[in-house]
């Protein structure tokens, strides 16, 4: 039961798949998901109809909004498959990220539409009927939706996908928002005919909640936020690798479910290029096992020399740094072309 409603951690080797294999398994949580959603969205519609409930109509608007975002989460899966080009030369897993926010746009309607029918049943009040099965219909839609939930968060958590985690933790909350139904119903049950709408604000409240959740995800991701610790597991990575000296830096950045990166290395300055060429295929090996979600890292090669002989290995580029480089590589030519030759 442990293992049903709560997603546990897995090994890193679990998780080493090419990105069609991740992208496939992306599109089949959607799918599943969706068909989850959407059966038990159904049944809620139904009972809608014959109950009148504020807040069953709340969590139903939920469910649909949330399998309406699917749609397009499936089709950024699949533009991410896509070969790049010369326009897009990263290809189009953006888009995966991308619908992230408009997922966020979604929930956000959601609660809006929510909070203005709660407004509009303490003005006018209705009456609620069949309070029985609102509250069966509650249980029910926990149940369906925690299925959903555990079954989208593993999947996310397999291949690395933000917005599959986030569709999870949706799922979850719209579980919980169907408790909070069957609540309702009880407080109504019991003389207080207000507890109805009121549990909608309520939902509106959670809904929020999620919102604010996922959106800090998919924000830090497409600002090229990464997780913590996975920079050093990248260095750690490359300084075990035989011929290596010293790392002297890492960035990385997701792309989707997907991520790249580029490392600096040091390596003896006696070696030539094809052994250069050796350490580096190396260095991006251990990277690639170390980190599941990576697809490619650049490696770029720094002869091991002394201080003074590394401050001019990229005298031309550095220089483009800052203005300050640049004044100070100005000064350098300047007083180099002052020098006397010793002719």
């Amino acid at each position: 039961m442990k293992h049903l409603v709560v997603p546990h951690s897995h090994d890193h080797t679990e998780t080493i798949r090419s990105a069609d294999e991740s992208s496939e398994e992306g599109i089949r949580a959607a799918w599943i998901g969706l068909a989850g959603m959407m059966a038990t969205a159904a049944a809620q519609v139904v009972i809608v109809a014959l109950s009148g409930s504020i807040a069953l109509l709340a969590d139903t608007i939920h469910n649909l909004g949330h399998a309406a975002t699917t749609i397009p989460l499936i089709v950024a899966f699949r533009m991410g498959r896509w070969r790049a080009t010369r326009r897009y030369t990263y290809g189009y897993r953006r888009a995966e990220d991308l619908v992230g926010l408009f997922i966020g746009l979604i929930i956000l309607v959601s609660a809006a539409i929510i909070i203005w029918e709660s407004v509009d049943a303490l003005i006018n009040p209705r009456v609620v009927t069949n309070l029985w099965w609102v509250f069966a219909a509650g249980i029910v839609g926990f149940l369906g939706n925690e299925i959903v939930a555990v079954y989208r968060i593993r999947a996310g958590r397999r291949i690395g996908s933000a917005a599959l985690i986030a569709e999870g933790q949706h799922a979850r909350a719209d579980g919980l928002t169907s408790i909070a139904v069957a609540v309702g119903m009880v407080g109504v049950w019991l003389g207080f005919p207000q507890a109805d709408p009121i549990v909608g604000f309520l939902i509106a409240i959670a809904i929020i909640g999620i919102l604010v959740s996922a959106m800090r995800t998919v924000v830090r991701r497409l600002m090229d936020g990464v997780d913590e610790g996975l920079i050093d597991d990248v260095t750690a990575a490359a300084n075990e690798t035989p011929g290596v000296v010293a790392v002297d830096s890492v960035r990385a950045r997701w792309s989707g479910h997907r991520m790249s990166g580029d490392i600096a290395i040091q390596i003896d300055s006696a070696q030539t290029v094809l052994q250069g060429h050796r350490i580096a295929e190396e260095v991006e090996h251990g990277v690639l096992h170390a980190v599941p979600n990576m697809d490619s890292v650049v490696v770029h090669l720094h002869p091991a020399v002394s201080a003074d002989e590394a401050s001019s290995l990229h005298e031309l580029s550095g220089h483009h740094a800052s203005r300050e480089a640049r004044e100070a590589y100005m000064a350098r030519q300047a007083s180099q072309r002052l020098a006397p030759t010793g002719d």
